[in-house]
Protein backbone atom coordinates (compact mmCIF):
# COMPACT_ATOMS: atom_id res chain seq x y z
CA UNK A 1 0.00 0.00 0.00
CA UNK A 2 1.39 3.35 -0.81
CA UNK A 3 2.01 5.76 2.19
CA UNK A 4 1.13 9.53 1.93
CA UNK A 5 4.67 10.26 1.47
CA UNK A 6 5.50 8.14 -1.38
CA UNK A 7 2.29 9.36 -3.37
CA UNK A 8 3.66 13.09 -2.44
CA UNK A 9 6.74 11.84 -3.81
CA UNK A 10 5.21 10.47 -7.08
CA UNK A 11 3.22 13.43 -7.29
CA UNK A 12 6.39 15.86 -7.53
CA UNK A 13 8.53 13.79 -9.71
CA UNK A 14 5.14 13.39 -12.25
CA UNK A 15 4.72 17.41 -11.85
CA UNK A 16 8.85 17.54 -13.14
CA UNK A 17 8.19 15.33 -15.58
CA UNK A 18 5.12 16.80 -17.40
CA UNK A 19 6.96 20.39 -17.13
CA UNK A 20 10.11 20.34 -17.61
CA UNK A 21 10.53 17.40 -19.60
CA UNK A 22 13.17 15.59 -17.18
CA UNK A 23 13.21 12.66 -14.98
CA UNK A 24 11.26 10.14 -16.93
CA UNK A 25 13.13 7.33 -16.50
CA UNK A 26 13.57 8.10 -12.22
CA UNK A 27 9.38 8.30 -12.66
CA UNK A 28 8.40 5.25 -14.55
CA UNK A 29 10.95 3.39 -12.13
CA UNK A 30 9.04 4.82 -9.21
CA UNK A 31 5.56 3.54 -10.44
CA UNK A 32 7.01 0.61 -10.59
CA UNK A 33 8.72 0.41 -7.39
CA UNK A 34 5.04 1.38 -6.12
CA UNK A 35 3.36 -0.71 -8.23
CA UNK A 36 0.64 1.84 -8.72
CA UNK A 37 -0.96 2.41 -12.20
CA UNK A 38 -0.81 6.06 -14.10
CA UNK A 39 -1.39 4.29 -17.72
CA UNK A 40 -1.16 7.39 -19.76
CA UNK A 41 1.69 8.85 -17.88
CA UNK A 42 3.70 5.76 -18.60
CA UNK A 43 2.63 5.15 -21.87
CA UNK A 44 3.78 8.87 -22.70
CA UNK A 45 7.23 8.86 -21.22
CA UNK A 46 7.95 5.29 -21.66
CA UNK A 47 7.61 5.81 -25.68
CA UNK A 48 9.81 8.54 -25.96
CA UNK A 49 12.12 6.88 -24.28
CA UNK A 50 11.62 3.54 -26.40
CA UNK A 51 11.44 5.91 -29.43
CA UNK A 52 14.80 7.72 -29.07
CA UNK A 53 17.41 5.35 -29.66
CA UNK A 54 20.13 7.65 -27.88
CA UNK A 55 17.98 7.19 -24.52
CA UNK A 56 16.89 3.34 -25.49
CA UNK A 57 20.46 2.69 -26.05
CA UNK A 58 21.67 3.79 -22.16
CA UNK A 59 18.93 1.66 -20.66
CA UNK A 60 20.80 -1.36 -20.93
CA UNK A 61 19.25 -4.50 -19.90
CA UNK A 62 16.57 -1.92 -18.54
CA UNK A 63 15.28 -1.62 -21.86
CA UNK A 64 13.48 -4.86 -21.75
CA UNK A 65 11.65 -4.16 -18.25
CA UNK A 66 10.93 -0.51 -19.99
CA UNK A 67 9.09 -2.51 -23.01
CA UNK A 68 7.16 -4.76 -20.44
CA UNK A 69 5.76 -1.63 -18.40
CA UNK A 70 4.44 0.13 -21.64
CA UNK A 71 2.58 -2.80 -23.03
CA UNK A 72 0.76 -3.43 -19.75
CA UNK A 73 0.12 0.29 -19.78
CA UNK A 74 -0.61 0.76 -23.37
CA UNK A 75 -2.83 -2.20 -22.77
CA UNK A 76 -5.05 -0.35 -20.10
CA UNK A 77 -5.09 2.51 -22.34
CA UNK A 78 -6.49 0.27 -25.05
CA UNK A 79 -3.67 1.28 -27.62
CA UNK A 80 -3.57 -2.53 -28.53
CA UNK A 81 -1.06 -1.49 -31.53
CA UNK A 82 1.44 -0.20 -29.09
CA UNK A 83 1.32 -3.24 -26.71
CA UNK A 84 1.33 -5.49 -29.81
CA UNK A 85 4.40 -4.10 -31.09
CA UNK A 86 6.19 -4.02 -27.38
CA UNK A 87 5.14 -7.77 -27.35
CA UNK A 88 6.55 -8.81 -30.36
CA UNK A 89 9.92 -7.44 -29.34
CA UNK A 90 9.56 -9.09 -26.38
CA UNK A 91 9.07 -12.20 -27.96
CA UNK A 92 11.86 -11.87 -30.17
CA UNK A 93 13.95 -11.44 -27.50
CA UNK A 94 12.60 -14.20 -25.27
CA UNK A 95 11.64 -16.67 -27.28
CA UNK A 96 10.70 -19.24 -24.65
CA UNK A 97 10.05 -16.62 -22.07
CA UNK A 98 6.29 -17.30 -20.01
CA UNK A 99 6.49 -13.99 -18.89
CA UNK A 100 6.25 -12.99 -22.28
CA UNK A 101 3.18 -15.52 -22.43
CA UNK A 102 1.94 -13.82 -19.96
CA UNK A 103 1.41 -10.75 -21.72
CA UNK A 104 0.28 -12.71 -24.55
CA UNK A 105 -2.46 -13.65 -22.59
CA UNK A 106 -3.42 -10.19 -21.41
CA UNK A 107 -3.65 -8.83 -25.03
CA UNK A 108 -5.99 -11.29 -25.42
CA UNK A 109 -8.02 -10.01 -22.96
CA UNK A 110 -7.68 -6.57 -23.90
CA UNK A 111 -8.75 -7.72 -27.34
CA UNK A 112 -11.73 -9.34 -25.69
CA UNK A 113 -10.61 -12.56 -26.54
CA UNK A 114 -11.76 -14.54 -23.47
CA UNK A 115 -11.86 -18.16 -24.59
CA UNK A 116 -8.40 -17.80 -26.14
CA UNK A 117 -7.24 -16.06 -23.09
CA UNK A 118 -8.87 -18.63 -20.35
CA UNK A 119 -7.02 -21.54 -22.79
CA UNK A 120 -3.73 -19.76 -22.64
CA UNK A 121 -3.86 -19.28 -18.73
CA UNK A 122 -5.23 -23.22 -18.32
CA UNK A 123 -1.77 -23.96 -20.28
CA UNK A 124 0.01 -22.15 -18.31
CA UNK A 125 -1.43 -23.39 -15.26
CA UNK A 126 -0.76 -26.99 -16.76
CA UNK A 127 2.54 -26.04 -16.71
CA UNK A 128 3.17 -24.54 -13.62
CA UNK A 129 -0.30 -24.83 -10.80
CA UNK A 130 1.85 -22.09 -8.41
CA UNK A 131 2.12 -19.38 -10.61
CA UNK A 132 0.15 -16.97 -8.79
CA UNK A 133 -0.06 -13.90 -11.69
CA UNK A 134 -1.71 -16.50 -14.02
CA UNK A 135 -4.05 -17.20 -11.10
CA UNK A 136 -4.57 -13.60 -10.66
CA UNK A 137 -5.43 -13.20 -14.30
CA UNK A 138 -8.09 -15.95 -14.67
CA UNK A 139 -10.07 -14.06 -11.69
CA UNK A 140 -9.40 -10.55 -13.38
CA UNK A 141 -10.74 -12.57 -17.18
CA UNK A 142 -13.81 -13.82 -14.83
CA UNK A 143 -14.51 -10.15 -13.79
CA UNK A 144 -14.29 -8.75 -17.00
CA UNK A 145 -16.91 -10.90 -18.20
CA UNK A 146 -18.99 -10.29 -15.74
CA UNK A 147 -19.11 -13.64 -14.27
CA UNK A 148 -18.38 -12.81 -10.52
CA UNK A 149 -19.26 -16.75 -9.25
CA UNK A 150 -16.00 -17.55 -11.06
CA UNK A 151 -14.12 -14.90 -9.60
CA UNK A 152 -15.24 -16.13 -6.45
CA UNK A 153 -14.57 -19.62 -7.27
CA UNK A 154 -10.86 -18.61 -8.58
CA UNK A 155 -9.85 -16.94 -5.47
CA UNK A 156 -11.34 -18.90 -2.84
CA UNK A 157 -8.74 -22.00 -5.00
CA UNK A 158 -5.84 -19.24 -4.92
CA UNK A 159 -6.33 -18.91 -0.97
CA UNK A 160 -6.21 -22.28 -0.63
CA UNK A 161 -2.82 -22.39 -1.71
CA UNK A 162 -1.57 -18.87 -1.25
CA UNK A 163 -3.05 -17.75 2.29
CA UNK A 164 -0.72 -15.06 3.09
CA UNK A 165 -1.84 -12.74 -0.42
CA UNK A 166 -3.53 -9.91 1.97
CA UNK A 167 -4.31 -8.46 -1.39
CA UNK A 168 -6.11 -11.28 -2.79
CA UNK A 169 -8.35 -11.78 0.70
CA UNK A 170 -9.14 -7.80 0.30
CA UNK A 171 -10.70 -8.07 -3.30
CA UNK A 172 -12.47 -11.34 -2.04
CA UNK A 173 -13.97 -9.43 1.05
CA UNK A 174 -15.10 -6.33 -1.39
CA UNK A 175 -16.37 -9.11 -3.93
CA UNK A 176 -18.52 -10.10 -1.32
CA UNK A 177 -19.34 -7.13 -0.21
CA UNK A 178 -20.67 -6.15 -3.79
CA UNK A 179 -23.21 -8.82 -3.33
CA UNK A 180 -24.10 -7.71 0.42
CA UNK A 181 -22.50 -11.28 1.45
CA UNK A 182 -21.53 -9.74 4.63
CA UNK A 183 -21.02 -13.06 6.70
CA UNK A 184 -18.28 -14.00 4.10
CA UNK A 185 -16.34 -10.44 3.63
CA UNK A 186 -16.11 -10.77 7.54
CA UNK A 187 -14.24 -13.55 7.07
CA UNK A 188 -11.65 -12.30 5.15
CA UNK A 189 -11.32 -9.25 7.05
CA UNK A 190 -10.93 -11.81 10.12
CA UNK A 191 -8.19 -13.45 8.49
CA UNK A 192 -6.65 -9.96 7.17
CA UNK A 193 -6.58 -9.44 10.46
CA UNK A 194 -4.51 -12.09 12.07
CA UNK A 195 -2.18 -11.54 9.69
CA UNK A 196 -1.66 -7.77 9.77
CA UNK A 197 -3.19 -6.98 13.25
CA UNK A 198 -1.76 -3.72 13.40
CA UNK A 199 -3.10 -2.42 10.03
CA UNK A 200 -5.87 -0.14 10.91
CA UNK A 201 -7.73 -0.61 7.54
CA UNK A 202 -8.45 -3.94 7.98
CA UNK A 203 -10.18 -2.58 11.57
CA UNK A 204 -11.91 0.04 10.32
CA UNK A 205 -13.19 -2.28 7.01
CA UNK A 206 -14.26 -5.75 9.49
CA UNK A 207 -15.73 -3.04 11.98
CA UNK A 208 -18.32 -1.45 8.73
CA UNK A 209 -19.51 -5.08 8.20
CA UNK A 210 -20.00 -5.52 11.78
CA UNK A 211 -22.16 -2.94 11.78
CA UNK A 212 -23.84 -3.83 8.51
CA UNK A 213 -24.51 -7.58 9.42
CA UNK A 214 -26.29 -5.69 12.74
CA UNK A 215 -27.61 -7.02 15.94
CA UNK A 216 -26.51 -6.76 19.46
CA UNK A 217 -23.23 -8.83 19.57
CA UNK A 218 -22.27 -8.09 16.16
CA UNK A 219 -22.24 -3.95 16.93
CA UNK A 220 -20.61 -4.67 20.62
CA UNK A 221 -17.81 -6.01 18.61
CA UNK A 222 -17.90 -3.12 15.62
CA UNK A 223 -17.33 -0.80 18.24
CA UNK A 224 -14.70 -2.28 19.36
CA UNK A 225 -12.48 -2.43 16.15
CA UNK A 226 -13.80 1.06 15.43
CA UNK A 227 -12.01 1.80 18.79
CA UNK A 228 -9.00 -0.39 17.38
CA UNK A 229 -8.83 1.42 14.86
CA UNK A 230 -9.00 5.18 16.68
CA UNK A 231 -6.03 3.29 18.78
CA UNK A 232 -3.85 2.48 15.80
CA UNK A 233 -4.08 5.99 14.23
CA UNK A 234 -3.56 7.69 16.98
CA UNK A 235 -7.44 9.00 17.36
CA UNK A 236 -7.56 10.57 13.82
CA UNK A 237 -9.14 8.44 11.80
CA UNK A 238 -12.83 10.86 11.60
CA UNK A 239 -15.03 7.42 10.01
CA UNK A 240 -13.92 5.40 13.17
CA UNK A 241 -14.91 8.54 15.88
CA UNK A 242 -18.51 8.52 13.72
CA UNK A 243 -18.25 4.13 13.98
CA UNK A 244 -18.45 4.28 17.71
CA UNK A 245 -21.03 7.20 17.99
CA UNK A 246 -23.17 5.05 15.08
CA UNK A 247 -22.53 1.72 17.28
CA UNK A 248 -23.09 3.45 20.68
CA UNK A 249 -26.56 5.21 19.35
CA UNK A 250 -27.55 1.48 17.92
CA UNK A 251 -26.86 -0.63 20.65
CA UNK A 252 -28.48 1.98 22.98
CA UNK A 253 -31.82 1.69 20.64
CA UNK A 254 -31.55 -2.51 20.80
CA UNK A 255 -30.40 -2.83 24.29
CA UNK A 256 -32.99 -0.15 25.48
CA UNK A 257 -30.17 1.15 28.20
CA UNK A 258 -30.14 -2.31 29.95
CA UNK A 259 -26.68 -3.26 28.89
CA UNK A 260 -24.16 -3.34 31.92
CA UNK A 261 -21.07 -2.87 29.20
CA UNK A 262 -22.23 0.38 27.35
CA UNK A 263 -23.40 1.71 30.44
CA UNK A 264 -20.55 0.89 32.90
CA UNK A 265 -17.91 2.23 30.29
CA UNK A 266 -19.27 5.66 28.46
CA UNK A 267 -15.81 7.00 28.36
CA UNK A 268 -14.96 5.54 24.54
CA UNK A 269 -18.34 7.61 22.99
CA UNK A 270 -17.96 10.71 25.12
CA UNK A 271 -13.51 10.60 24.30
CA UNK A 272 -14.89 9.95 20.55
CA UNK A 273 -17.09 13.18 20.55
CA UNK A 274 -14.86 15.47 22.04
CA UNK A 275 -12.56 14.05 18.98
CA UNK A 276 -14.54 14.87 16.62
CA UNK A 277 -16.03 18.37 17.53
CA UNK A 278 -12.12 19.51 17.89
CA UNK A 279 -11.46 18.09 14.27
CA UNK A 280 -14.29 20.04 12.96
CA UNK A 281 -13.64 23.19 15.48
CA UNK A 282 -10.04 23.24 13.23
CA UNK A 283 -10.68 21.98 9.77
CA UNK A 284 -14.51 22.97 9.40
CA UNK A 285 -15.84 25.28 11.89
CA UNK A 286 -18.79 26.05 9.56
CA UNK A 287 -19.87 23.08 10.06
CA UNK A 288 -19.69 22.72 13.57
CA UNK A 289 -23.20 22.96 14.22
CA UNK A 290 -24.31 20.09 11.46
CA UNK A 291 -22.12 17.67 13.28
CA UNK A 292 -23.82 18.69 16.90
CA UNK A 293 -27.18 18.27 15.32
CA UNK A 294 -26.01 15.11 13.55
CA UNK A 295 -25.18 13.71 17.16
CA UNK A 296 -27.56 14.92 18.88
CA UNK A 297 -29.69 12.95 16.83
CA UNK A 298 -27.74 9.60 17.89
CA UNK A 299 -28.72 10.71 21.38
CA UNK A 300 -24.29 10.61 21.72
CA UNK A 301 -23.20 14.09 22.67
CA UNK A 302 -20.22 15.37 25.10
Amino acid sequence: MVTKSEEDQLNRLEAQVDNAGGGAWEYLCLVRKLKVRRPDKVLKHGLAILNDSKKRSALGTEEWTLCEQVAVAAMDCQSLDVAKDCIKVLRKRFPDSKRVGRLEGMLLEAKGLWAEAEKAYSSFLEDNPFDQVIHKRRVALAKAQGNITTAIECLNKYLDTFMADHDAWRELAEIYISLQMYKQAAFCYEELILSQPTNPLHHLAYADVLYTIGGLENLQAAKKYYASTINLTGGKNRRALFGVCLCTSAIGQLSKGRNKEDKDSPELQLLAVAALEKDYKQRAPGKLPLLTSALKSLRVSS
